[in-house]
């Protein structure tokens, strides 16, 4: 699908909703994705992309950046906190802000840079064991937590469980970032974001349905 296409799709999810035009982000998902495919988004003129893996991202968006000029990176997918300072030099956003340790060394790394990229904190609002997140219940304390070490949180990301409706997951996540006076929420994908911007998406991740099926070799 274009990008032409799955930016008419977000524009009458926007209208549905009683969303503004433009209120909701689009972040490409180029993850895994070869540099042609990414070059050719580029190309129609997407300035916002996600990557999972900070090596994966730091070999491929130098170049791209010298050559299309400012473009905005979001790290979507786990950060260790051995990649964090190479994280906070190529990305402008971080959806996956998961645990104290990491809050505290992201704190302190961003006092002494006097700078700090937009900051979601992901929500396993399914509670998958197998996936990152902080649990529903531990949200709220979560937030405080970073707050008193004064990271300016943005908002709250989710992935929600694959065999469940997000739709359910989609307005947990919105009421915990109600009751917490967080604007922004990172939630939706390629099946499933004209729901997530009718539950209030302020940014819907798309990958699959923008480049194609991904080859992971």
């Amino acid at each position: 699908m274009s990008l032409s296409e799955i930016k008419t799709r977000l524009a009458k999810a926007e209208a549905a909703a009683n969303r503004a035009p433009g209120s909701v982000t689009l972040i490409a998902v180029s993850k895994v994705q070869p540099n042609a495919r990414v070059h050719g988004v580029l190309a129609e003129g997407q300035r916002v992309f996600g990557e999972n893996r900070v090596q994966e991202a730091a070999g491929k968006w130098p170049d791209f950046r010298a050559e299309f000029g400012a473009i905005q990176l979001h790290l979507i997918g786990p950060l260790q906190t051995n990649k964090l300072r190479a994280a906070l030099d190529l990305f402008d956003a971080i959806h996956t802000l998961d645990r104290p340790k990491l809050a505290r060394k992201l704190a302190t790394e961003v006092q002494a840079r006097g700078t700090c990229p937009q900051l979601f904190i992901q929500v396993n609002t399914g509670e998958e064991p197998q996936k990152a997140g902080v649990l529903p219940r531990d949200a709220d304390e979560f937030i405080a937590t970073c707050r008193a070490m004064d990271l300016p949180i943005s908002g709250l990301m989710v992935i929600p469980p694959q065999d469940e409706e997000p739709s359910l997951h989609f307005a947990l996540l919105a009421k915990i970032a109600a009751r917490n006076g967080l604007k922004n929420l990172s939630m939706g994908m390629s099946g499933d974001f004209e729901k997530a911007v009718a539950f209030g998406a302020t940014h819907v991740r798309v990958g699959s349905a923008l480049f194609g099926a991904r080859d992971y070799g």
